[in-house]
């Protein structure tokens, strides 16, 4: 839909599906479900799609992609923007350090990259830009060879440049900053782009097709403020190819209370990074809850890599970085032109402790409401 200069959506990878069948069932059922809470009869209504490497594949095949072009079509649907971060299975197995996998430094991710383009180039509406969304590089556990990072995404951003030339569209691609990921806060972020652009025989090309995926919940467990973030990577250079509107859990791991209830959240599909503050301001990371629970040093705050819906607060004595999706929706009514792409991501519906569990339409339709509310 649209959303002032831009377009929101909301990320699809909330609905389970590997396959291409799988994918276009969910597109076809919850999605436009969601189209008729959510948009006035006739408008556009924007899809946020993700694609598996094994969709994106069976997509390409036959005339599966013309299908769906048209089906775009009669649905007065579009889409603007691919998530590529989850390459392979993104439900009901064990995910975790698996959703970096295959990373930036192998043809692999390039490949499905490409494809991901291919697909948008064939989709995209007259007069809108596209992205993809993607990991940052690696997952700094994985010690990959950034040279290998950079060789892959200075290709890709050739790609990109070719594409639209001959498009004539505009095609960017978002490197999504995740804790532990190679690189996951602001300075990280820039220092990054800064030692690729030494590597890269055209840094503008590269800062043209090249750019962030900032998502709220991510830069809020780093504690920083969203205001300062954003214009810091905007002041470097650097492109807002996209915002995920989404949103972590907070507590005082002081309070015992607290971090029982934390523990409901613990669950054996997706990370939940942890990072604690400490009443210096310094900060200690976790690689999943678990760890922080095992551990459970001294701190004044927990932040949780836990997306919750944007519209609802965990129970006390939890909380929620939901404050960095409101003072990010305020910075876009400064910079109504800096980022065009939104997409709220609230990935974790299927894993949702009971209490916060509702029906999946009712849950998305409430958090385009809560959006617009706040917008």
């Amino acid at each position: 839909m649209r959303f002032g200069h831009g377009h929101l959506a909301y990320c699809t990878n909330i609905h389970p599906a590997e396959s291409w069948e799988e994918t276009f069932r969910a597109i076809s059922t919850h999605a436009l479900e969601v189209r008729d809470q959510v948009v006035e009869a006739g408008e556009p209504y924007a899809i946020g799609l993700r694609l598996s490497a094994r969709a994106a594949r069976e997509l390409l095949e036959g005339d599966r992609l013309e299908h769906f072009k048209t089906w775009l079509g009669d649905e007065n649907a579009y889409v603007f923007t691919i998530n590529g971060f989850p390459y392979g299975d993104f439900h009901g197995t064990r995910v975790k350090e698996n959703v970096f996998k295959p990373d930036w430094s192998t043809v692999e991710r390039l490949n499905y990259t490409r494809q991901l383009f291919t697909i948008l180039a064939a989709i995209l509406p007259e007069g809108v830009d596209g992205s993809v969304s993607t990991l940052p590089g690696s997952h700094k556990t994985f010690g990959a060879d950034e040279s290998a990072i950079f060789a892959n995404l200075e290709a890709l951003a050739q790609f990109l440049d070719e594409l639209s030339e001959t498009t004539g569209r505009d095609f960017h691609l978002g490197l999504e900053p995740e804790p532990l990921g190679h690189f996951e806060n602001t300075a990280e972020t820039i220092a990054f782009f800064e030692r690729m652009k030494a590597a890269s025989p055209d840094p503008d090309r590269l800062l043209r097709r090249l750019g962030i995926n900032y998502d709220a919940c991510h830069f809020a467990l780093q504690y920083e403020d969203a205001r300062t973030s954003l214009d810091a990577l905007v002041a470097a250079g650097l492109r807002i190819s996209k915002i995920h509107l989404s949103s972590a859990i907070s507590l005082d791991p002081r309070n015992a209370e607290a971090v029982k209830a934390i523990g409901r959240f613990q669950e054996p599909v997706y990370f939940h990074q942890v990072i604690a503050r400490s009443k210096d301001g310094s900060l200690k990371r976790f690689l999943d809850l678990p760890d922080a629970l095992a551990a459970h040093e001294p701190a004044e705050e927990w932040r949780v890599h836990f997306h919750i819906p944007l519209d609802a607060q965990p129970a006390a004595p939890l909380g929620s970085t939901r404050q960095q999706v409101i003072d990010v929706l305020a910075w876009r009514r400064d910079h109504p032109e800096t980022c065009t792409h939104y997409e709220i991501e609230t990935y974790t519906w299927g894993v949702l402790p009971e209490a916060m569990q509702r029906p999946v339409v009712e849950q998305i339709a409430a958090e385009y409401g809560w959006v617009e509310a706040n917008a």
